[in-house]
């Protein structure tokens, strides 16, 4: 392992259990040299497994619910103070809808659990990024990073309004981004990736169907959790300072794929 982030300190949220995506960044975050804060809402603490990752990590949790701004003063100010100063980077793993748990049919949603899917999985990144540029809580250069998916761009239909809030995920990091740059050269960027073996991602209707397609459609397959998190990794250091307000493909080549021989052949 090098030391790619030695010196810095981060914030990573989301982290369920050893599948989640942001578990395998918070890892590798500490391995290149960083200390961080994990932080979840309480009813996904309770859920999953992340005092093992703390002891691990050597980290404090702090519980946020990411739609409260109350709960956000209290979760950055807090980690100023186990940091002893501003920090450095900040992962929005971050994603939740009613509707796809219960099963709704994208063409009989229920709005109410529309509006709240869409303040749990995007509008919680503007609201993160607002509290803390009125906290003045990152450092000149930092970077900030939402994940994402391509049915944004794309229909995958039983991703349901989950593809609407990846679309407003993305807009939001450009248009903060622009702000954030201007203001303190803090890079904004959102990573689209491959379909992932996770807890929320197997919890999709099919989820392994389009899973297999992607996988056989990619010239180099999914990518997979851990590859994720070296990318993070890299976007969260100096080797990317000027890299933002981007939606970057980390999908094997998926994104630029029109048909595959291997998916005609079978």
């Amino acid at each position: 392992m090098g030391n790619l982030l030695a010196g810095k300190k981060g914030i990573i949220s989301g982290a369920l259990n050893s599948e989640s995506i942001a578990w395998k960044v918070a890892e590798r975050c500490v391995e290149e040299g960083a200390q961080i804060v994990l932080t979840n809402a309480p009813v996904a603490m309770r859920m999953g497994e992340i005092n093992s990752l703390a002891e691990k990590c050597n980290a404090p949790v702090i519980g946020a619910d990411a739609t409260s701004l109350e709960d956000l003063e209290k979760l950055f100010n807090s980690s100023m103070e186990h940091f002893g100063g501003k920090f450095d980077f900040v992962l929005h793993s971050i994603g939740m809808s009613v509707n796809v748990r219960k099963g709704k049919a994208y063409t009989d949603l229920n709005y109410d659990w529309m509006q709240k899917t869409y303040d749990v999985s995007a509008v919680s990144f503007h609201k993160m990024m607002q509290t803390m540029w009125k906290l003045d809580a990152v450092n000149d250069w930092g970077s900030i990073v939402g994940l994402s998916y391509i049915a944004a761009q794309r229909v995958f239909p039983d991703y349901s309004e989950m593809a609407e809030s990846k679309a407003l995920l993305e807009s939001i990091a450009r248009s903060f981004g622009y702000h954030y740059g201007t203001a303190k050269k803090v890079r904004v960027n959102t990573i689209s990736q491959s379909p992932t073996m996770t807890t929320a991602g197997q919890g999709i209707k099919g989820f392994m169907d389009f899973f297999n397609y992607a996988d056989k459609m990619s010239p180099l397959g999914n990518a997979s959790a851990e590859g994720c998190a070296n990318y993070c990794v890299m976007l969260f250091s100096d080797l990317s300072r000027y890299v933002t307000m981007q939606n970057l493909y980390h999908d094997g080549g998926f994104s630029s794929m029109g048909m595959s021989p291997a998916l005609i052949e079978q």
